[in-house]
Parts: structure tokens; sequence; C-alpha cells
């Protein structure tokens, strides 16, 4: 039995469920792109799926439309997939757990993936209608857009005709987007040498300790990070810093996160220490957590850190050296916002993530997302880090990086998309840019003069297990939608 058989629109639902059977985590990727290939072959609608799995599929106009220009619609394939630490899905194997509450749909102990399903379920639903009133439809359906936007870099748009395009990757309803952030991945990587436990004079007799640090809110690295909630990897080094200076100890493995563009909630680490000074390294977290606990009382509710012994696994340690040198590096390391908009109120104008950290053989990697509006800016935050990783030892490069989206003032479809949604919801939409990427830019890029809006249904906490869709939204947009296609 279908979970959301009951919820309207029925087709965008029916096509949004079936995208959530198909594990489409990013770098995951064949498998959705193939139904999307055989959807599309099905119907005998022109396609291509290149060699990076994006598809395009083109439907031509319905009758008495086919004088009207062309649009785009376009959105990506691949999801932010997290879960839960006591969740049993195989994100690589699994379909999601859909679950409906009120007003909104989401997935059991996973994130949903409603960024950006519901732009792919919109555009099944539309080229699958034989009743509805639209221009030549040129649909974009990107892959790896959450890893630096890949897909969107690669396709060939050369075959498409159509000059103006609406991006369904916003995730607050009632606002348009017309401009957005620039970015760029850096990744960080600091050797260690370990050494045996009984190499270590100072310890006689050592234990090791699990610290974690978590029950963080997480979020997206672009659209919550003005929000200034606590990022878990930042926290505990800083943790693992402050009870260095009381108690001496030595790190074993260090880690958490899991996406770069995504604000970690959790991080851990397991260190090796002298059992003497076993019960003075866990009061000393314990004085630690009510410290973090009061100052982000307000952010923060469900912050813990914990330090708890577990059994002794023989495990080689870090030296001296690596451990002082990568809780330093992450003592130093800048994260969260670098600076603000100064033409914009609210708007973040420069930002970094320290999204992902893992203990990788003989090196510690850090993984960053880097957005601005300022490509210098962008480029000047990086110098920064890698500068900083070079201080330590280290060596950092850059991928997946992607232009910014820049604000056309003469755009005849935004002020299109205005009026259409005053006479339907009676209220202004609000015009805005957005710190997040968009692989707008990208595409402005690949044809000239392209006229582009972004917008959306409500999506609630995305690239979080706590990820929900507003059904009602989603049904609002849905008319929308087609209320702009009705009127080209």
């Amino acid at each position: 039995m279908s979970v959301l058989e009951n919820l309207e629109p029925k087709k965008v639902f029916y096509y949004f469920e079936r995208l959530c059977n198909i594990p489409h985590g990013s770098g995951n990727l064949d498998g959705i792109s193939s139904y999307l290939a055989g959807f599309a072959q099905e119907r005998g609608l022109f396609h291509i799926r290149d060699a990076h799995n994006n598809i395009i599929i083109v439907k031509e106009a319905s009758a008495g439309y086919e004088k009207t220009a062309p649009i785009i619609l376009q959105g990506h394939m691949d999801m932010v997939a997290v879960k839960k630490s006591d969740c049993d899905i195989d994100l690589a194997k699994d379909p999601l757990r859909l679950k409906v509450e009120g007003d909104f749909v989401y997935a059991e102990g996973t994130s949903l993936g409603g960024d950006d399903g519901i732009a792919v379920a919109y555009m099944l639903a539309l080229l699958d209608s034989d009743d509805i009133d639209h221009p030549r439809i040129e649909a974009v359906i990107t892959t790896d857009e959450e890893t630096g936007m890949e897909g969107a870099t690669a396709i060939d748009l050369s075959m498409l005709r159509a000059k103006r395009m609406l991006n369904i990757d916003s995730e607050e309803e009632g606002i348009l987007l017309t401009s957005c952030a620039g970015g760029m991945r850096t990744d960080c990587h600091i050797p260690v040498q370990f050494v045996q436990p009984v190499q270590i004079e100072a310890i006689q007799n050592g234990s090791y300790l699990e610290v974690t640090a978590g029950g963080l809110l997480g979020g997206h690295s672009g659209t919550e990070i003005n929000k200034e909630r606590a990022n878990a990897i930042k926290l505990l080094g800083l943790t693992l810093q402050q009870a260095k200076n009381s108690v001496s100890f030595h790190l074993v493995q260090i880690g958490g996160g899991e996406k770069d563009n995504a604000i970690p909630r959790q991080a851990g680490a397991v260190v090796y220490i002298e059992d003497g000074k076993k019960d003075a390294f866990i009061e000393k977290i314990k004085e630690i957590e009510r410290a973090e606990q009061k100052e982000n009382q307000s952010k923060e509710q469900g912050l813990f850190i914990r330090a708890e012994e577990i059994a002794d696994s023989g495990q080689c340690v870090f030296d001296s050296d690596s451990t002082e040198r990568i809780l330093s590096f992450l003592t130093l390391f800048p994260n969260g916002v670098m600076a603000m908009s100064a033409d914009l109120d609210g708007l973040v104008e420069t930002s970094l993530n320290l999204g992902i950290l893992k203990t990788c053989g003989q090196e510690v990697t850090a993984s960053t997302a880097i957005r601005s509006a300022v490509e210098s800016a962008k480029h000047k935050v990086n110098l920064q880090v890698q500068t900083l990783t070079k201080l330590f030892g280290g060596s950092a490069e850059t991928h997946g990086e992607y232009p910014g989206w820049q604000y056309d003032p003469d755009s005849r479809l935004r002020a299109e998309m205005v009026r259409i949604y005053k006479e339907m919801f009676g209220k202004d939409a609000q015009v805005e840019a957005l710190h997040a990427g968009l692989e707008c830019g990208i595409m402005t890029a690949k044809i000239p003069g392209l006229d582009c809006v972004s917008f959306g249904p409500n999506i609630y906490d995305i690239h979080t297990t706590e990820e929900r869709l507003s059904i009602s939204s989603a049904a609002r947009m849905w008319k929308y939608l087609l209320e702009i296609l009705k009127q080209q």
C-alpha cells in the first residue's frame, strides 16, 4: 500500500514516493537516472542521458501553446542522504520509510530528500499529463548538486531552445530567489604519527575513553549558517583542547559530520589517558559541558558532551606532537559566518562550514564548504584555510567550484511570477538573494541571456534527519507552477 496515495496533488505525490523508493544520495545515482530515462522512453518523450547521469526530457507544447516561448524546468535528482545513529536503513540500497503526520511528509530515521525530490516529482507529473496547458517544456534534472554541482557543470545544454528557466530548488514558499552565492569545497589533510601505547613513557597504565559531542540541531550550511548553530566538530575540538590544558592525553581517532555542506550534529573522539588521570578528565569534560550548555542555552537545548570509558582495544595512538597539532588545528580553524552583506540587510555574504572530519590511515582529513557572493572573498577564505593547513604540516586541495548567480534587474520572468503570485494568493511574493548555492549561476553561464527564478514549497530542516515537507505548501506551489506555465 502506498503511504502517500491519499495526498493531493495525487500525481505529484505518486512520483515523489516512487523517487523515495530509489536510493539517490549524491554519488549513488545510476538507479534513479535509469528510472528517469525509462520514464521518458515509455512515454515516447525525447530525452538525453549523459555520461554523468544527467537527464534532459522534452515535452512539446500543448495545443494552443505551439508559438509560446519554451521554458526550462530544472532541479537535481540527488539528495543529502543522512540517518540517525540508531537507524538500520542502508541509504545506498534501501528505500526511505515515508511517514505522514498532520501537514508533513517525513522519512523515519533519515533525511527525506524533499530537496530536491519535489522538483523532480513536479516535472514527472507534468511530463505525464495530457490535460495541462503548457509551452514546450525542457526538463533538466542534474546530478550531484549537493556535493559541488558536478552534474550542472558537466551537462551540455546546447540542444535547448528556451531562454527562461524555473529552478525548483527553493525551500520557502512565497520567496522568489533571484541571485545566490558561489562556492567551493576544500579538503585539508594533516599527517599524524602513531605509536604503541607501551611506547609512551609518561603512561604506565592507560585507558581508552570515548568523547562525544552531539545533540545539536545541525542544518544546511547555506540557508541556516546565519542562525549560528553549534558545529559539533568545532565543539569537540575546543572541548578536547580545553581538557588537554588540564589533563594530558593522546588522541586515538577523531571524526564527525557527514556532508561538507551540512552543519555537523555530532562528532566523537577516542583518547588514551593514564588511569590515574581518568576521573579528572571525565570531570573536566562535565565542567566544559555545563559551560557550553549555558552558553548555547537559547540555540542548542539538546547539546551534550560525554566521556565514557570503553574496552581496551590495544590500538595505536597519536604521538604527542600529532595530538597537539590536530587539536590546535581544530581550535584555530575558522567556521561559520565570515562576513555579512553591506548591501542587503540580513544576508550572509561569506561563510565557511567545517562539515566532515575523519581519521584515515596516517592522516586526519577535514572537508569544508566555502560560500560567498563575492568571488574575491571566496578565494581569500580558501587561502586562509590553505595557509592554516600548511602551518600544521598538511596540504589542501580545492574542488567543486561553482559561480554565483548575479541579480538581473530587467528579468521579465521575475515580474510575471510576482504578478501571478499576487493574483493567486492576495499577497506579495518576496524577492530575495540566497547565501546557499543554486545551479542557476552555472546555467546562466551556459545559456547567454537566460532569465531564471528559483522557487519551491516549504521544506524544513533540509539535509537533516528532521527534514519534512509541507503537504499543503507542495499543493499550493504546484498550482502556482501550473498558472505560470498557463500564462506564458
